[in-house]
This record gives structure tokens, sequence and C-alpha cells, in this order.
């Protein structure tokens, strides 16, 4: 039984670890590290680059809010790379032709990131922008992005994202991106981000090199950037705001989707777990990133443990029935359609169905499936 004992609280532990040890080890080390970010107001060569593939009801909105843009034009490319959408996203992006807009269209559909690579052969700027067709920006939002790249410790920059609910409440996926902000805070005051937003973020040209179109490019931006002697920074002052996902559905199959991509870079990126030669990113990246996506598999090892342990010790029979209380409370919101959502609830409900998405994605991960070509999701 001792055996099954120390696989019991090892696996408690990891997971713990995952979700507020690491937050809190980070949050100690930034009362006696900080690696602030010296921004001055700089004006570099800057390129727009929007992603699409058809996005014809909302191509129009984006554009019009890129157009809103406080900075110099003559300094701002706007670029919107198709990925050979179907429906009427080109003919309006071309519609905005004078205003500067070009169009880079790709003839045959191959991913976001092949988008964007061919989007960039055709980018002047030192400092790329990429953004999502559903994220509204503030005026400010690129001034301000290129403000932290006065510092030549920083390779890239992410935005902060804020979710716009349906009745404008967080909602599951807004509490989660609030907990992540936080992380994100910490992590770019104490060393360097892990991973930067999807929907916005900036990069030295450099920290593009080498692009890969078989990897999420937020990620692997970042990895770039440290192998490049750069760090990543999270800038709160730029806020990226998007709607909430339509649909339970959607959000699960997105969560799937991006997870294997991140596996996928992260695979790819082995080396950079070595802290004789990346230090603290190392730690960073293996607390963050590949500790988070093994929490499935210490929950399996520590309830099946607990199941064993429950029939000897009574302390082990409170704690079973805690497990199976905490994943029931969460099952029954998330697979009832009457059950009113109670606040309280939304907490178990939101960790059961990400640690499935997660065991999901190891999944598809393993059986192959990487998701290079993307469907934007409805909003």
């Amino acid at each position: 039984m001792f055996g099954f004992q120390i696989v019991f609280w090892l696996s408690v532990a990891l997971v713990l670890y995952a979700y507020a040890g690491y937050p809190l080890l980070l949050l100690a080390l930034s009362r006696i590290r900080s690696r602030r970010v010296r921004k001055e107001p700089v004006e570099p060569r800057v390129s727009f680059i929007i992603t699409a593939h058809n996005e014809q009801s909302r191509i129009r909105e984006k554009l019009e809010n890129t157009l809103q843009l406080a900075y110099p034009r003559d300094k701002l490319e706007i670029i919107v790379a198709s990925d050979c959408s179907t429906d009427g996203t080109d003919a309006i992006v071309r519609s905005h032709a004078s205003h500067g807009i070009l169009l880079v269209r790709s003839p045959e559909r191959q991913g976001k990131e092949s988008a964007q690579n061919r989007a960039l052969g055709n980018a002047s700027g030192e400092i790329v922008v990429f953004s999502d067709v559903a994220t509204s920006l503030e005026p400010l939002a690129v001034r301000r992005l290129v403000e932290n790249f006065a510092d030549p410790s920083v390779g890239c920059v992410s935005s902060a994202d804020r979710v716009i609910g349906a009745n404008g409440d967080a909602g599951g996926e807004g509490a989660y991106v609030r907990y992540e902000m936080f992380l994100r805070s910490l992590e770019s005051s104490v060393n360097s981000l892990v991973g930067l937003s999807g929907s916005c973020f900036a990069a030295r040209r450099t920290a593009c090199d080498p692009w890969r179109e078989d990897l999420q490019s937020d990620f692997n931006t970042v990895l770039n950037s440290i192998r490049h002697g750069f760090r990543g920074v999270s800038d709160p002052q730029v806020v990226g705001c998007y709607r909430d996902l339509a649909s339970d559905r959607q959000e699960f199959s997105r969560k799937v989707r991006t997870i294997v991509r991140g596996i996928t870079v992260l695979m790819n990126n082995l080396p950079l777990l070595n802290p004789f030669r990346y230090g603290m990113f190392a730690w960073q990246l293996f607390s963050h990133k590949l500790c988070r996506w093994l929490v499935p598999l210490w929950l399996i090892l520590a309830f099946v443990s607990n199941i064993l342990l429950a029939t000897a010790d009574g302390l082990y029979a409170i704690l079973l029935i805690t497990q199976i209380a905490f994943y029931a409370s969460g099952a029954l919101v998330l697979f009832s359609i009457d059950l009113p959502r109670l606040s309280l609830l939304k907490i178990p409900a939101y960790f059961l169905s990400t640690n499935l998405a997660i065991a999901a994605a190891w999944v598809k991960y393993f059986r192959g499936e990487r998701f290079a070509v993307w469907q934007p999701s409805a909003r």
C-alpha cells in the first residue's frame, strides 16, 4: 500500500504544482527578481498581418478597426493573408485597396502559418504584428506594442486577452483567460513569456526566423526569440477583445486543436527544456506547458490509486468521495442542458472540460493528427 500512497500524493502534488505551485513560485521570484521592459516612444516600420479564411461576415469590421490604429500611415502596412478563402472575403479586402491594404492570397488552403509566411514574404516592416479577424484592438495598440521593442532584450510582445460574453459576464473561458493573463504578467516580470496570445502578438522580424509553416506561430515565435537571445513579454496596456465562443462544443473542439498544435511545437523543441543551456526558461517551459499538459495523467493515477487505498484507510475513503463529488458536479454542468450553471460549479466544470480536452489532444497527437489547416470559430 505504501507504493500506492506515493503514487497518490505525488500525483496530487504535481496537479497542484501545475495550477498553483508554479504561479506561487513566480510570485515569490518577482519579489527578488524583476526584468522591467524599458519602453520608449519609437516608430519603426510595422507590418500588420491579418490572417483570414472565409471571414466575409467579419472582415470589413476588422479592416475598419485596423484603419483606426493611431500609427503613422507611412510606417504601417496592412496585409490580409487569405488562406484560399472561397467566399466574399477577398473581394471585401480588395475594395479597401485605396486605403493601402494589401491582399496576399494563398492559391491553395495550406493553413494559418502558411498564409502568414506568404504575407511575411511581402512584408517590409522590421516589426511584424499578427492579428486574428475576430480580435478588436484599441487605437493605440500598435504604438504601445512597438514601444516594448526599444528594449533590446525583447523579441516578441503579447497582447492581453479580454473575452466579451453574450451577457457581459466572464464565463468559463473568461475566467481561464484572467488566470492566464495573471500568469503571463508574472512570467514577463521574472524572465520571459512561454506563449503569446494567438489573437494578437508582435515580433521582431529576426524572431520570425525560421518560420515553420507546420508549427503554431504564437508559441513557436517565443521559442525562436529565446534561441535568438531575446525574451517574450506581455503588455497589459494592449488589449485584444473577442467574443466568447458560440457553444461549449465549439470551445471544446478549439481547445483540443490548440493543445494538439502546442504539443507539436513542444515536441519539435525539446532541447529548450535543457536548463544547463536555457536556464530559467527551461523550467518555465516545463512548468507552464509540459507539466500542465500532463495533468490528466496525474489525475488518472491519483484516482486509481485512491480507489485502491480507500478500503484500507478512512482518510483515503473521504478523499475518494471528495474526488467523485468534484468530478460529478463538473459533469452535471457540462452534460446537462437544463441545469442552471451556478457560479460555484463553473470551477469543476471548466477544470474537467480542460483536462478532457488535454487528454483528447494527446490521443489525437499520437494518432498523427496535427490540425495545420484551421477553421475560424464562430463567435
